[in-house]
């Protein structure tokens, strides 16, 4: 029998990366190249002149991408849904009756 070599794939389990977008910030940025795509071909089709229609596709482009490359560089990969989730966290719970702690008892 001949000894086979394997390579280990040491990537498992990573999260997908291109070009410095990880994660969610992808579907992010294929989201915001769909909208601004339909929305060239609204103001298109609505009669609005070409270079203008590129003017305005074009900075809301470069903005977005400024804004995406910037949420990935500050969060990371799962830092944007962690605040978000810690944002939705109460501060205080209140209770005003016995009647529930009574009944963890049981």
């Amino acid at each position: 029998m001949n000894n086979s070599i394997y390579t280990i794939n040491k990537g498992i389990n990573k999260s997908i990366e291109f070009r410095g977008l990880r994660a969610q910030y992808i579907w992010y940025f294929g989201g915001m190249v769909v909208i601004l795509l339909i929305l060239f071909a609204v103001l298109y089709i609505a009669g609005l002149n070409t270079y203008i229609c590129l003017t305005l596709i074009g900075g809301a482009a470069t903005g977005g991408c400024i804004k995406i490359f910037a949420l990935s560089r500050k969060y990371g990969e799962y830092g944007l849904m962690k605040a978000m989730a810690k944002k939705r966290v109460p501060t205080v719970l209140k209770s005003y009756s016995r009647k529930l702690f009574q009944h963890l008892l049981r």
